[in-house]
Formats: structure tokens, C-alpha cells, sequence
């Protein structure tokens, strides 16, 4: 497909707006960004300006990542090949590591969850990690093992619902399917595949009002067995010239619908009967997208939490791309983003699991040599810091009386570190302190959140790995509105500022640290 260039879009928010903000050529731009054949991360943009003179802003590149990670499968595929093309190394769970001060490398565990980490030049045995973790999945209807059903002459397709999702907002969109495969090859192996079919395939139709008087005024309250399903396609009468094909034809034997199945063997050009097992979310196709009147929002599905995994895996890329960047560095920069967080992370693939843990003891080990001693990977851990990034809960404009007065988020104003006394987030008055200091050194806007009393408080990666791995840890994110809808909110500015954020973390976090003495 031919590149699309971009035209110029401004993404700097001023604190006072004016009416030179509103010409008339402002809102001639179009709001889709599309993806170059190139697909080059590190080329951004000179027209995708942050929103000050910090350097260039990774809006676009954002937006690519966006619209490339349909799934969490997709979203890691993108991670490694941005890696890859940064000079990272690929490392395998099941071989031998032998890894070197200097070194870039990183591994994926079910091509879901992803680990990578810059080794600083002047590491000794025992020095601390400095990572950030985040996770790359987001709620939405996935197929169910046996998905083909249909109902009053339509082919529908049976779904799960996965993590606490805002699913009236799922109704009258333009959705397909897209996730993985496994298939057969000729040789009689089998091969993992990634599919999206990227045209609009399914829909779930609301009710008319004129057949559901009562719900403007008692609400929209589907039931999501029977009435959050899917409609693929109408069902054929076996004597119409379309379906005299019998391999297109549904029957009760069919685990899904012979004409989903043909049109993902078209995507994955394979045979139908090759494909031997499928998992597959349902995907709003709408593309990711600038929006407001001077373009300061992001419109897009799963910003929770792919934009903090994008800011991240910038942030290291960008702090780690030249020999000099670490140069001077004593400790081991680390991403971790990890799959199913959405339902607990209590998975092998999730932030439950040892992933993390085990991938520290093994890049000590490796490090060490001989010089690894029995304590060497603890003294590591007390040393290490963790930022664990997830979407923050910016202030409604028209439910501002749902955050406590004096803790309300605002979008364009920083990352917004999390408290909870009751440790929902693991957060601490040292951690947020150190944090903060990083955020000072660079001139950088932060804020507070802390839940209502009245109100229940959700959680996050950090208070698990904060209690599995025993490191400290604080809870951060971007603020969004609209969050777990189909079609989430967050400002450009933002995400400039949380890529700055993390980067100034990597490169100041270790000078910040060695002021403050807490356990003599």
C-alpha cells in the first residue's frame, strides 16, 4: 500500500487557549494518521512537535503502534521488531545466557509478555535494576472454543467477555477479529501465525428504540450471554446459488463458521483446514486517531495500557541507542510488559508469575560469573526500583464529584502517581518522593490520585511484583478518560511527557537514589 504522508499537526497545548488556535486551516487537518510501508519508530515526525522544546514528540509513532496492536499478540510482535531494529538481541527462556556489560537484549514468553533490558557499561555484580513494567492487554470479547451459532437467520459468533470491560460501549461498532493461529505446515509442523482481518466482519446491533421504550429512562443493561453476540453474516438458504459450496455451508459439527474460517485461511493464505487452532479477540476497526479542536487528544482503543508500554519501550530504545548513552551507567535498565493483567495476571504469561524474578537471577547469574555469590542477586534487588506504569483516572469534566476534591488528574499535566494506604497500589512516601525527584531534576509536571473513602480502588502490576520480587516499586500513569471503553481519551501532551518522564528515569534514577538513606 502507498505511504501516506503527514501533514502537519500541532500537538502543543498552551495553557490559556486563543483564538489563533481556532483558523480555519487548523481544522482542515486530517485526523487519521496511517502507518508508512516503512514503519520506521525511531523516524518521527518533524511536524509532531511535543508540546515544548524538549525534542521531538513520539505522538505519531504512537499512533502507528496503536493501530499495528490490535491484540496484545500484535502488540509484543511490534515490540520485538522495534527492538530488533534497534539492535537488541533476542534472547531464548530455553537456552544459556551469555550476556556483557554494554549489551541490548530481551526475549518473549507466549508472544504476549516481553522482558528487555540495556546492560550498563560500568555494572558490577549486585548493582540494581531500574525498570518499568506495564502490561499489553486490554478488556474485550474474545471467541468462544466453539463460537458458531445463529439465531432468526443470522450467523453469529459467540464470545467470552475478558476483564471488566465497558461492553454497551461494543454495540453498533464496526468490529473483526484478529489474534493467533496455529498452523499446519506441508512438512507436518505446525506454525505459530498472527491474523487480523482488518475490514468490518461483525457487529452487534443495539435494540430499536421503538422495541425498548424504558431505556433512556432505567438504563441499557444488555444481558452479555444472550445479547452481546456477534453477528458475522445472513444465513443462507441451502438451494441459493451462494452457498451451493458445501465447505461454506455451517453445520451443527462446526466449531466455527466455514466462512469465518475461509476468510482467515484467505489472511493467512492456508488452506482452511489447516489451521488447527485459533485464538482471537474481537477488535473495534475504527483506527487510531487525533481528535479536539487543536488536535491536544488522542482517540483510540486500548490506551490502557498500550500507551504506557509504548512510552516505556521508547524510553529505553532512546536512552540505550548509541555506545556513550551507556557508558557511564552502574545498573541494568528493564522493561517488563506482561500479559492478562485485565484479569488478576494470574497467568503464565502475567505479572503472577516469576517472569520478572527469574529473568533478574539469570542476568546476575550471567553478569557475575564467578563473582556471584549467594546474596549478590538480593543485594541486586535492594538496589532496584520499579515503576509500574498503568492508566490513570484523569478528572470528568461532568463527574468531577467522582475524585476526591484535592486529588483530581487533569490531562496535559504529567504522569499521576497513585496512593492507597491500603496498598491497592504500591506506592510509598520514599518511593513517590524519589520519583517526584526525578520529575524535578527535569523540569518535568506531575500529579497526585488517591480514591474516594466512599469509593472502591482499583490495582495494578505493582503491589504484585512490589510482593513477588520484594523491589521498590511506585504506581503511575497517564491520565485518561472514558478508560476500558471501546474508545478511550488521553492527551498528546501527555504521552511526550510520560516518554520524557521514563527516559529521565533510566538515565537520573541512579544519582537520585544515592541521596537519600532510609535502613542504615
Amino acid at each position: 500500500m502507498a505511504a501516506i504522508a503527514r501533514l502537519p499537526l500541532n500537538h502543543s497545548l498552551p495553557t490559556i487557549l486563543n483564538h489563533t488556535h481556532f483558523l480555519p486551516q487548523r481544522l482542515s487537518f486530517p485526523t487519521y494518521l496511517h502507518r508508512s510501508p516503512f514503519r520506521s519508530f525511531s523516524a518521527v515526525s518533524p511536524t509532531l512537535s511535543s508540546s515544548s522544546s524538549h525534542g521531538d514528540s513520539i505522538v505519531g509513532d504512537l499512533l502507528d503502534y496503536l493501530n499495528e496492536s490490535w491484540t496484545q499478540f500484535h502488540a509484543t510482535a511490534e515490540a520485538k521488531r522495534q527492538l530488533l531494529a534497534a539492535g537488541f538481541h533476542l534472547l531464548s527462556e530455553n537456552d544459556d545466557w551469555n550476556l556483557k556489560p554494554g549489551g541490548r537484549y530481551f526475549f518473549t514468553r507466549n508472544m504476549s509478555c516481553l522482558v528487555a533490558f540495556a546492560v550498563g557499561d560500568k555494572y558490577v555484580p549486585g548493582n540494581g535494576f531500574h525498570a518499568i513494567a506495564a502490561h499489553t492487554d486490554s478488556p474485550c470479547l474474545k471467541l468462544k472454543p466453539k463460537s458458531a451459532s445463529s439465531k432468526s437467520g443470522y450467523l453469529m459468533v459467540n464470545v467470552q467477555t475478558y476483564g471488566g470491560g465497558l461492553w454497551h460501549t461494543w454495540f453498533d461498532r464496526d468490529l473483526s477479529v484478529a489474534g493467533r493461529a496455529i498452523v499446519r505446515a506441508s512438512d507436518g509442523s505446525f506454525v505459530h501465525r498472527l491474523v487480523k482481518v482488518k475490514r468490518p466482519l461483525l457487529r452487534v446491533p443495539t435494540l430499536a428504540i421503538h422495541l425498548d421504550r424504558t431505556v433512556n429512562s432505567e438504563g441499557f443493561k444488555p444481558n452479555l450471554e444472550t445479547q452481546l453476540v456477534p453477528l458475522l453474516a445472513t444465513k443462507q438458504e441451502e438451494s441459493s446459488a451462494e452457498t451451493k459450496d458445501k465447505n461454506l455451508s455451517p453445520s451443527s459439527k462446526d466449531v466455527h463458521h466455514p466462512l469465518l474460517m475461509q476468510i482467515l485461511s484467505d489472511d493467512l493464505e492456508c488452506k482452511a483446514e489447516d489451521i488447527v487452532s485459533l485464538e482471537l479477540n474481537i477488535c473495534d476497526t475504527q483506527p487510531s486517531c487525533l481528535g479536539g479542536a487543536n488536535n491536544e487528544f488522542i482517540f483510540s482503543g486500548r490506551l490502557d495500557n498500550l500507551a504506557s508500554s509504548f512510552c516505556a519501550l521508547r524510553a529505553l530504545i532512546d536512552s540505550s541507542a548509541s555506545s556513550e548513552s551507556l557508558s557511564s551507567e552502574h545498573g541494568i535498565r528493564m522493561i517488563a510488559l506482561f500479559d492478562n493483567e485485565e484479569v488478576g495476571s494470574d497467568s503464565c504469561q502475567g505479572a503472577g508469575a516469576p517472569t520478572m524474578f527469574q529473568a533478574m537471577r539469570r542476568i546476575v547469574s550471567s553478569l557475575g560469573n564467578a563473582q556471584v555469590t549467594e546474596c549478590t542477586f538480593d543485594r541486586a534487588i535492594r538496589k532496584s526500583f520499579l515503576v509500574s506504569a498503568d492508566m490513570a483516572h484523569g478528572v470528568h469534566p461532568n463527574f468531577a464529584d467522582k475524585h476526591e476534591e484535592n486529588h483530581r488528574p487533569q490531562l496535559h499535566k504529567g504522569l499521576v502517581i497513585k496512593h492507597n494506604a491500603n496498598q491497592r497500589y504500591a506506592t510509598s512516601g520514599i518511593t513517590s518522593f524519589l520519583f517526584k525527584e526525578v520529575a524535578k531534576l527535569h523540569d518535568l509536571p506531575i500529579q497526585d490520585f488517591v480514591v474516594r473513602n466512599d469509593m472502591g480502588c482499583g490495582s495494578t502490576i505493582g503491589p504484585i511484583l512490589a510482593s513477588g520480587v520484594g523491589i521498590r516499586t511506585v504506581d503511575c500513569g497517564i491520565a485518561q478518560l472514558s478508560m476500558h471503553s471501546v474508545r478511550e481519551v488521553c492527551g498528546t501532551d501527555d504521552i511526550d511527557i510520560a516518554y520524557r518522564h521514563f527516559k529521565a528515569f533510566y538515565r537520573s534514577f541512579s544519582s537520585v537514589d544515592r541521596k537519600l538513606t532510609v535502613d542504615d
